[in-house]
């Protein structure tokens, strides 16, 4: 039984993907409502947690739980085997309070899971294996032949045609985290799992206070990143970002969403780092979910860039990065997590 193997201290904890996000609610049927419009598919209700995929593999890509507290529970990641569940179990220190493996009963895909808390500010983060993918579906979007001025990919007679609608939400890329020691949470995440800096973002001290990890897995093509973190006076969650179908979709999904009231947080634009064109939407609890196309893919050949902090290394076109009131109501308003003032805190 795995339950049985020893476990090695000095072996990485071996991930392969993120696979889904979990919030608390404490309004629900507007979070329900805000899922749909993001272009979430629901999949099931199972007590108070409701589940919604992607049109991808992945049994579920984030659930919503009605709660009594508004707040992050945490991101799950595919683990290599069970081997690995069990290894995660033994070798965490115990300031994470790792459960023993258990199943994953009601959750769409079934599997088996660890939980354990970060270190550091003590939110929850998963481990999972054995989900069982379902079925892809049809977004319903074309692959697009694009003309340009000295290249005419779309014959004669041939129209770009599009129907108003939510941008349909493809997988989970990654998510983020404000922390409150950037240099302790940094050694655990790269000693004991497979993370891997793309990016490290440094002060004018020379000191670094942002990451943005990959997964090393050799020569396999992975997101430029999959959970990233910075330094800031209080811990939250940052955001959670979705991958859509390609710009014309997401640009669709953004007008969809102004159109049914939602508060838009930043975007349209492009980054630097990731190269993914963005857009972030505060839901009706305030937390913020991106939808993106277009991100950078990387394997292990390619070596950690280093880059001091400035606003004009997060996007090349686009808003201004985002300021005052929208986020402050965050604090203010007593609705949804408390941030600070700014999107870089």
């Amino acid at each position: 039984m795995a339950s049985g193997l020893p476990s090695n201290p000095l072996k990485k904890i071996r991930l392969t993907r993120i696979s889904h996000v979990y919030y608390k609610h404490e309004n629900i049927e507007e979070a329900k409502k805000f899922a749909d419009d993001f272009g979430f598919q629901e999949t099931a209700t199972v007590g108070k947690t409701t589940y919604y995929r992607g049109y991808g593999s992945d049994p579920f890509v984030i659930a919503f739980e009605a709660a009594d507290k508004t707040e992050f529970g945490g991101a799950a990641f595919e683990v290599e085997s069970e081997e690995e569940l069990v290894h995660a179990s033994k070798v965490l220190p115990k300031e994470c309070k790792a459960t023993e493996v258990y199943e994953l009963k009601d959750a769409p895909g079934g599997g088996k899971g660890v939980t354990f808390y970060d270190p550091v500010d003590g939110f929850p983060f998963h481990l999972v294996f054995g989900q069982t993918p379902v079925e892809q579906r049809d977004p319903q979007f074309p692959i697009l032949k694009v003309n340009y001025p000295n290249e005419k990919n779309r014959g004669p007679n041939q129209f770009q045609r599009f129907q108003k609608r939510p941008a349909p939400v493809h997988k989970l890329g990654h998510f983020g985290m404000c922390v409150t020691n950037f240099a302790k949470c940094y050694e655990f995440y790269s000693t004991y799992f497979n993370f891997f800096p793309s990016e490290l973002v440094h002060n004018d001290a020379g000191v670094n206070i942002t990451v943005f990890f990959r997964l090393d897995r050799g020569e396999q093509f992975v997101d430029h990143h999959c959970f990233f973190f910075f330094e800031g006076p209080k811990m939250h969650v940052h955001h959670s970002s979705f991958e859509t179908h390609d710009f014309d979709a997401q640009v669709l999904g953004h007008d969809w969403l102004r159109h049914k009231g939602y508060e838009n947080c930043w975007g349209v634009g492009r980054h630097v780092m990731g190269s993914q064109i963005f857009d972030y939407w505060f839901d009706p609890s305030r937390f913020i979910l991106e939808h993106y196309v277009d991100g950078d893919l990387l394997d292990m050949n390619e070596p950690t860039h280093n880059t001091k902090a400035a606003p004009d290394n997060l996007h090349v076109w686009g808003k201004l990065i985002p300021k005052g009131r929208n986020l402050m109501d965050r604090a203010n308003t007593g609705v949804g997590p408390e941030v600070p003032a700014t999107f870089l805190q």
